[in-house]
């Protein structure tokens, strides 16, 4: 709650997700940020950079066939949003010493199969730096990792990928 009350949208689309974000851990206040809630639930995920901010890392995710930033859900161990982000970036690429920006991106709902009726992510958006000459390892998550330049992202790939590594690559630090 503290981070979607305090985070300032960059457009006023952005705004309505938070305020849907809101609403939703409002009505949800004992499950809301957990899968197991079936009317949606907080993700956390980010989009991790090259140290010269001209190459993002993205998944072939194993489930959905796409290219998407790193990220999933959280978990009872973590202590934050950002915490997430980080250990599901970390885990999932293999790279230690990723240096997370301390706000989030951007905001982002979609439909997933967490339920058999179907569910939402509310995904919590953040950008990584890696570290210089990073080299990642592909988890079992993914079908595939690959860094990819911010400009020439790869097929098949969703508008809000690119909304995410276009506002990641602007941010300051």
């Amino acid at each position: 709650m503290r981070v979607l009350s305090e985070w300032r949208a960059p457009d006023a689309g952005q705004e309505r997700v938070r305020r849907e974000f809101l609403r939703h851990l409002e009505e949800h206040a004992a499950d809301g940020m957990w899968r197991a809630c079936a009317a949606g639930h907080i993700t956390a995920s980010t989009a991790v950079l090259d140290a010269s901010r001209t190459r993002v890392l993205l998944t072939l995710h194993a489930k959905v066939k796409a290219w998407l930033q790193l990220g999933g859900h959280c978990e009872p161990g973590d202590a934050t949003l950002a915490g997430a982000a980080l250990r599901e970036a970390t885990e999932e690429s293999g790279i230690a010493g990723l240096r997370l920006l301390p706000e989030p991106v951007q905001l982002d709902r979609h439909a997933v199969r967490c339920h058999p009726q179907g569910s939402w992510h509310l995904d919590v958006q953040y950008a990584a730096i890696a570290p210089e000459g990073a080299r990642y390892t592909v988890s079992d998550e993914s079908d595939d990792l690959g860094w990819f330049p911010v400009t020439d992202l790869p097929e098949p790939t969703d508008d809000p990928v690119r909304r995410l590594v276009a506002r990641a690559v602007s941010l300051p630090g």
